[in-house]
């Protein structure tokens, strides 16, 4: 028999630093997939300020680990993820999800404006 594998994705956004308007959306989990498919987790953002984003991914019992972040790479283990400003987008694909791919998935957002600031400049 040909047993058909699949693949149980849960994605979660997290915002660091204050909020002040700002927000991270992203595809609600848990999304199962078959082994072999493409896949494409979205994460868009809301910001007033000059923002860096990553992607984390969770392994079972595992601590989260830097998967991919906006200012440098776009690919790590097949998976890509561009930073499209216009559409205020880091959308994270794979073209074909495996099982070992089996994770929590974490789009987070932080502003560099107001973390490198922190706080040293004061206006009314």
């Amino acid at each position: 028999t040909n047993m058909l594998s699949t693949i149980s994705i849960l994605a979660i956004f997290l915002l660091f630093g204050g909020t002040n308007g700002d927000s991270v959306t992203q595809t609600e989990g848990p999304v199962t997939l078959s082994e072999g498919a493409p896949t494409i987790l979205n994460c868009t953002y809301q910001s007033s300020y000059t923002t860096s984003l990553f992607w984390y991914v969770q392994y079972l019992n595992k601590a989260p680990q830097l998967l991919l972040k906006s200012s440098t790479e776009t690919e790590n283990q097949g998976f890509q993820a561009n930073l499209v400003k216009r559409e205020n987008s880091f959308h994270l694909q794979k073209r074909s999800i495996q099982i070992s791919d089996s994770a929590l998935y974490y789009c987070v957002m932080t502003d560099t404006v107001r973390r490198t600031a922190g706080g040293a400049e004061h206006k009314p």
